[in-house]
């Protein structure tokens, strides 16, 4: 019989994980990992980024997001093209051939937050959302990171495109 009471830190931290796990298989049928998904889904919502912020928002070392990078750029998936405002430096930018890339992953995330969110009443989804938000701005005040661009302002909407279904 297990004693274990999860609190908020383990519920997200598992939540994480199970997420993570989920979106595995779909990126098993792409021919690309999690963390090259992870890449071009953060690129996209900050068209132009270099590569030290982009490290630092997907969670890896700069020589680990160039390598993703490279590898996105052979795919045709993302491009670099020179910083205006510094000739040494470039901005990473996604291509038009990554459009129905990144459309096939939001539907895959959509459908993986419906599941993770079935029984939940939209109501309850927004409190849910609206708490998490502040959560996630306490952090960011915590740590002096940026909020988000106000591209990403969608991450906070619910995902669900059907009311809730009782039974």
């Amino acid at each position: 019989m297990s004693t274990w009471t999860p609190t908020i830190g383990n519920l997200v931290h598992e939540i994480d994980r199970l997420v993570k796990k989920r979106f595995d298989r779909f990126a098993e049928t792409t021919g690309m990992s999690r963390a090259q998904w992870q890449v071009l889904a953060r690129v996209a919502k900050r068209q132009g980024v270099n590569q030290a912020t982009l490290a630092d928002l997907v969670g890896v070392e700069p020589i680990s997001i160039c390598r993703m990078v490279d590898r996105l750029e052979a795919m045709n998936l993302v491009e670099r093209r020179p910083d205006p405002n510094d000739r040494r430096a470039r901005l990473i930018h996604v291509t038009e051939a990554a459009n129905p890339a990144l459309e096939r992953m939001k539907a895959s995330a959509q459908a993986l937050f419906a599941e993770a969110l079935s029984g939940i009443t939209p109501e309850e989804e927004a409190i849910l959302s609206g708490l998490l938000g502040r959560v996630h701005a306490n952090l960011l005040a915590i740590t002096g990171e940026d909020q988000p661009s106000p591209i990403a302002a969608d991450d906070h909407t619910p995902v669900r495109t059907e009311p809730d279904q009782k039974d």
